[in-house]
C-alpha cells in the first residue's frame, strides 16, 4: 500500500517549487541529466508510447542556437541557464511500440493514422515533459517551462535529421536564483474549476 509523501517532500515538488527565471552558478552534471531521465521516465504514458524526444543543451554553442529561436524576454534566460532542454515529441513513436508494449500489437493501432499519431505524440510528450519537471524537483533541482519560441526554428535547429519529431516545449533547469522569481501567483480553491460527476 502506498504512503503519504511527507510534507517537506510535497512543498520541494508541488507548494513551494516555482519556476525560475535564473540561476545559480552551481553546475548541472552530464549524471545528472541521466539522473533525471532514469527517474523519469517511469511515468505513465498510454501504452507506454513514450514519444518524449528531449535534447539537452549543455554547450554554449547549443544554447545560443536555441536563444535564436527564441522570444527577446526568453532568449537571455536560455543563455544565462546551466542547462535548457528541448521537449520533442516524436510522431512515428509507434515503431517502437514492439518494443515498448509488446504484448500486443500496438503499432498497428496507430498505421496510416498521422492525426492519431499526432495527438498522441503530443498529449503523452507532454505527459513526460511534465513527469521531467517533477523528477527534476525531486533531485534538487529547479526548472523554468516556457513557451516564447519559434517552434519551426526549432525544428529546423535541432530536428532537421529526424523530421518526424517536433518542439513541444522548452525548460531551463539547474539551481535556482531567489532573486529571479516573481511573487507567487494564486491557485484557485477546488470548487472554481472541478465538479464531481
Amino acid at each position: 500500500m502506498m504512503t503519504v509523501l511527507n510534507d517537506a517532500t510535497l512543498d520541494q515538488i508541488f507548494r513551494t517549487a516555482r519556476s525560475y527565471n535564473g540561476y545559480t552558478d552551481a553546475p548541472v552534471s552530464e549524471s545528472d541529466l541521466h539522473a533525471i531521465w532514469e527517474l523519469m521516465k517511469w511515468g505513465p504514458t498510454s501504452a507506454n508510447q513514450l514519444p518524449g524526444r528531449f535534447v539537452w543543451c549543455t554547450s554554449d554553442a547549443a544554447k545560443a542556437k536555441l536563444a535564436e529561436c527564441c522570444s527577446a524576454q526568453n532568449a537571455p534566460k536560455v543563455l544565462n541557464a546551466p542547462v535548457t532542454v528541448i521537449i520533442g515529441m516524436d510522431r512515428d513513436f509507434h515503431n517502437y511500440l514492439p518494443e515498448l508494449f509488446p504484448h500486443v500489437d500496438a503499432k498497428a493501432w496507430f498505421d496510416g493514422n498521422a492525426e492519431l499519431r499526432a495527438a498522441s505524440a503530443f498529449r503523452n510528450s507532454t505527459l513526460q515533459g511534465a513527469y521531467f519537471i517533477i523528477a527534476a524537483r525531486a533531485l534538487g533541482f529547479d526548472t523554468g517551462p516556457m513557451s516564447g519560441f519559434d517552434a519551426g526554428k526549432v525544428d529546423a535547429a535541432f530536428f532537421a535529421d529526424t523530421p518526424s519529431v517536433t518542439t513541444n516545449f522548452i525548460s531551463t533547469l539547474g539551481h535556482g536564483d531567489p532573486a529571479t522569481i516573481f511573487d507567487r501567483l494564486p491557485r484557485p480553491a477546488f470548487e472554481k474549476f472541478n465538479s464531481i460527476a
